[in-house]
């Protein structure tokens, strides 16, 4: 998570030792959740709970028990208050061989959607991208598997379709992260059916609302969300500053939840991924999968109001 995040979570009282102690043991401050608010996977009509956790950086740990151990209990929590989809990557370090010694923990693979990728150019070499990552993750079937950065997309297409009609995957996708990616992948939507797009889009960052994210809507895509708190703009914009009372309209209790409940306002959103290595920003952030969201006039007004930032 950005440094900032925690500055502005501690003048919000939202940091694990902030929470309320009873009878000697800490009490989650969201040990009774509503449900989440789940979005359906247009090509099958499955649903989502609509908030996810990413690993870059943050699951890039060596994996010895003690670096591992807060990212175990971060998960444990995920699941426990209804949260199932899991992003990552081979090229994001030791991510996935952390993310296999979570999910060995007993009755965890299977409640988790579990999303991998592959970054290689070249049939064979990309193949042997996919296989190493079931390895290292240590499971028989990756829920999702998508084109990471739009890396030989025509040759990693063609083995993501082989490995679905083997079961081996259940979904296939590709990824962007910058908005330069945008006409590549416009076209790429246009011309491939694909069940996921992953792409940027945060509330200083909205450029993928133009035509993306309609488009997506249109040939019935569904959409997961990097980078949902911007490019280290927002938090740092915010930081000292309390909440306006109007965001109680829509349920929001935080600064985190304010930018993530805007993001997952856009009805052809599905999963924002916001990475997650900390029990308390799990439940801080899936806090903004609760309650209302900000209905068209009140996402205006939270785009004005960072604009003035």
């Amino acid at each position: 998570m950005h440094p900032s995040r925690r500055a502005v979570l501690a003048g919000a009282g939202l940091l694990p030792f902030a929470l309320p102690v009873l009878g000697g043991a800490v009490s989650p401050a969201w040990a009774e959740p509503e449900g989440l608010i789940r979005r359906p996977i247009p090509s099958s009509g499955e649903t989502l709970p609509a908030i996810g956790i990413g690993t870059s950086r943050r699951y890039e740990v060596e994996p010895t028990p003690d670096k591992i151990a807060p990212l175990r209990e971060a998960v444990r929590r995920f699941e426990a208050l209804g949260g199932s989809v899991i992003d990552t990557a081979p090229s994001y370090g030791t991510a996935e061989d952390v993310l296999g010694l979570i999910l060995a923990e007993p009755g965890l693979r299977e409640k988790v959607f579990l999303c991998g990728k592959v970054g290689t150019p070249g049939r064979e070499a990309g193949l042997a991208e996919i296989e190493r990552s079931f390895k290292r993750m240590n499971t028989a079937v990756i829920d999702l598997v998508a084109v990471h950065n739009l890396i030989d997309p025509t040759a990693n297409l063609a083995t993501l379709r082989d490995l679905k009609g083997q079961k081996r995957i259940r979904y296939l996708g590709v990824t962007v992260w910058r908005d330069t990616q945008f006409a590549d992948l416009e076209a790429l939507m246009r011309r491939e059916t694909l069940d996921f797009v992953q792409v940027n889009y945060a509330l200083d960052d909205r450029r993928a609302a133009e035509r993306i994210l309609p488009l997506a809507a249109e040939r019935g895509i569904a959409v997961m969300v990097n980078v949902p708190f911007g490019r280290d703009r927002l938090f740092k914009a915010v930081q000292g500053r309390d909440l306006p009372p109007w965001t109680a309209e829509f349920d929001c209790a935080s600064w985190p939840q304010f930018f993530l409940k805007y993001v997952l306002a856009h009805p052809a959103v599905t999963c924002p991924i916001p990475g997650m290595a900390k029990v308390a920003y799990v439940e801080d952030n899936l806090g903004a999968a609760r309650g209302r969201l900000p209905d068209a006039v009140q996402r205006a007004r939270m785009e004005a109001f960072v604009d003035a930032l």
